[in-house]
């Protein structure tokens, strides 16, 4: 069984015991104060942002090694497809379907295809 710890919302009178002075509910430097003393921003995790659906890389002025990171990490964040800019001409043109066919990247991808000269759209497993 799995159990939630949920932290109790402090009301002005647990404020002002933990205060010990006179309190008005329109004080926000106390508040501030007393929930910094607190610490609980460190103690209520923020959410995680969600993953884009989309992403548009441009991997125009990137060296191999760049552009194989910034791939990976696109495809292993989550999102669905990606439209990878390689630039009409060069290493990365030629490399880019190499990799999506024949390398460690290829169970991450569906399918890809040339949008134009120097683009890919590209078609990712959902991360589950």
């Amino acid at each position: 069984m799995l159990y939630h710890r949920v932290m109790k919302q402090l009301s002005d009178e647990d404020i002002l015991q933990m205060v010990g002075v006179e309190y008005t509910p329109d004080n926000d430097a106390t508040k501030r104060a007393v929930r910094g003393e607190l610490k609980l921003s460190t103690r209520i995790p923020k959410p995680k942002s969600p993953t884009p659906e989309h992403i548009v890389l441009d991997l125009h002025n990137k060296t191999v090694e760049e552009a194989w990171c910034d791939i990976m990490s696109v495809a292993t964040s989550g999102a669905r497809s990606a439209n990878i800019i390689t630039g009409a001409s060069g290493v990365l043109h030629e490399l880019f379907p190499q990799w999506a066919r024949e390398s460690i990247l290829s169970p991450y991808i569906i399918d890809f295809h040339p949008i134009n000269n120097g683009s890919f759209a590209v078609r990712f497993h959902h991360k589950k």
